[in-house]
């Protein structure tokens, strides 16, 4: 059902264009797929609450394991299709996380149009960015290692915050991250077209994790800056 992935260029491993394609084609089949259980995540989330156990510095250390230990077990899971099941349990999981940040802009009187808007912002640098990846003839493989260092000061950032408190720091973090993981969804898109990644649920857990911040970081940024108190 999936190929054995691959870290080379597929010139060295004659990875053929149709390969390459139906890879590419899988995987924006399973990451649409995977926006349902994130909606049902959210959805339960916010109707019952279940986020709340997952709030505070004790929620966070919870959530980084349980999200670590999904990716583990996708990544073990991956040749078979097993994997596509354990990694719709993690979008899920995703979407219950999601749902605290969701609770909070719908308690603005604007909060339904902040996440349309949120949504649309998302979809749009999505279809900016697999555009790009389609047509830039540029190697991209040198982004990969400044892209990590960018996501682990991020996430530095994001946990010294979280004791500060700062708004004017939660704006620049989440701004950073819009930045950052939209880069990210270039290479990783571009990964795939290039043959750099021929297994398609690794390729699609690494452009949701993209999706999925873009998404968080903009509707954070917009429900600070635009969120209309009753």
């Amino acid at each position: 059902m999936s190929d054995q992935i691959q870290t080379v260029s597929y010139r060295d491993v004659g990875v053929g264009s149709v390969d390459r394609n139906r890879v590419l084609r899988n995987t924006y089949l399973l990451l649409a797929i995977s926006m349902l259980p994130t909606v049902l995540g959210a959805w339960l989330g916010v109707s019952t609450g279940l986020h709340k156990a997952f709030s505070g510095m004790l929620g966070m250390v919870l959530f980084l394991g349980a999200a670590f230990g999904f990716m583990y077990a996708i990544e073990r899971t991956k040749e078979s299709s097993k994997g596509v099941f354990v990694l719709l349990a993690f979008t899920f999981f995703m979407g219950l996380m999601l749902s605290g940040l969701i609770s909070a802009v719908l308690g603005f009187r604007n909060g339904p149009q902040l996440i349309m808007t949120a949504f649309a912002g998302t979809a749009g640098v999505f279809f900016a960015m697999a555009s790009l990846a389609s047509v830039i003839k540029r190697d991209l493989s040198g982004m990969g290692k400044w892209l990590f260092v960018g996501a682990i000061v991020l996430l530095v950032a994001s946990l010294i915050n979280a004791f500060v408190g700062s708004t004017a720091g939660m704006m620049a973090i989440s701004t950073l991250a819009i930045l950052i993981f939209s880069a990210f969804m270039l290479y990783d898109i571009r990964r795939v077209i290039d043959g750099g990644e021929t297994n398609y649920i690794s390729a699609t857990l690494a452009i949701y994790l993209d999706v999925f911040n873009v998404f968080q970081s903009l509707l954070s940024l917009l429900g600070i800056m635009g969120g209309e108190r009753d």
